[in-house]
């Protein structure tokens, strides 16, 4: 199951909003199969796996090991667990229920039903974890929520750009080095989607894609609810699928869609039930540390990755408090990375 988990893994950035999957067959005592779901739309975990099998005949004393139950319904792709009764697989292992309501334990009766020994929860909380994302987004219908921000020793988040020279400020507002950079890109790669509120959009000025790692660029998220924002901005370069939140009318462009929310409201819950219509099953949240204190009092985050850096600012922007469950803490090039988890 461990080994599922890894290959699984694989899928990362791939395969939203549906789950990651990895798959292992045995015979005696040997692994003849593996796969993973490799790209959304394309065959399951279970299915490649199979493929990878030379010598089918031996599935009927295989025991076939997934972190996900197999599905029982037609998607994008038939049933997984009308191809293991096909070929009459000896017993399955299996890491969790699928909580989607389409399979939700019917997947595992079926295979019961056709005889095929079923065996559950093995490594149960280390399937749920890599697929927490999933299970948010089928049980919840909102994407699972990402804080991710760095702040110097002295707990700043950024310099002041109202009271430093344009140069100044460029000089002081990158608290993390270029490793870091390039780890934060990757991530990109693997999330749905990146949002930044006005002031971030308007003084960093960033092009929120993910120039520093292959792969995809996540969908950007814009909150500018007076449409304040100069259409200059690298977020309005079109070269990437961009959501605006605001609370005026605007007609849509190429690239660039306008939604909007009545402020008056829970205009958070609303934006994210948007989100998960436009199928972000993730979306992380880079400040700044005005709009990152709106959803940490909120407690709408799930996760939160926050840098802590040696460098110093002298006068700048407070960076948010946040308490959570510790998951994670490292030394990357001298700069600690610590992983929450929501205990809300």
């Amino acid at each position: 199951m461990q080994r599922c988990i890894e290959l699984a893994l694989n899928g990362a950035g791939s395969v939203s909003p549906n789950p990651l999957v990895g798959c292992v067959i045995v015979h005696n005592q040997t692994i003849i199969g593996e796969g993973w779901h490799q790209q959304f739309g394309q065959a399951h975990a279970e299915v490649n796996a199979i493929e990878s099998v030379k010598n089918k005949s031996l599935l009927k004393e295989a025991t076939l090991y997934v972190n996900l139950e197999p599905c029982n319904h037609f998607g994008k792709t038939p049933p997984c667990a009308d191809l293991l009764v096909t070929h009459q697989l000896k017993s399955v292992v299996v890491g969790m229920v699928d909580p989607y309501e389409k399979v939700a334990g019917n997947g595992i009766k079926k295979l019961q039903d056709a005889g095929i020994e079923v065996t559950l929860g093995v490594l149960e909380n280390e399937c749920k974890f890599i697929n927490r994302r999933f299970i948010k987004f089928v049980t919840q219908q909102k994407p699972y929520v990402i804080l991710k921000w760095a702040q110097t020793w002295n707990g700043y988040i950024a310099p002041d750009a109202t009271k430093l020279s344009a140069e100044d400020f460029e000089n002081q507002r990158h608290i993390t080095d270029r490793i870091v950079q390039k780890l934060v890109h990757k991530w990109r790669t693997q999330e749905d989607a990146i949002m930044v509120a006005t002031n971030t959009a308007l003084f960093d000025n960033p092009a929120l894609n993910a120039r520093e790692w292959p792969g995809r660029n996540p969908v950007r998220v814009l909150l500018d609810k007076n449409l304040r924002l100069p259409a200059d901005l690298k977020l309005f370069d079109k070269s990437t699928p961009t959501v605006v939140f605001t609370q005026e009318q605007k007609p849509n462009e190429e690239n660039l869609t306008f939604i909007q929310l009545d402020f008056s409201k829970n205009w958070l819950d609303e934006m994210l039930t948007h989100l998960y219509k436009l199928n972000i099953q993730s979306l992380i949240i880079e400040g700044g540390s005005q709009f990152l204190n709106v959803i940490i009092e909120s407690k709408i985050w799930d996760e939160a990755i926050v840098f802590s850096s040696p460098k110093t600012i002298n006068d700048g922007i407070k960076a948010p408090l946040i308490y959570g469950n510790k998951i994670q803490q490292e030394d990357i090039d001298g700069i600690n990375m610590q992983v929450l988890l929501a205990a809300h």
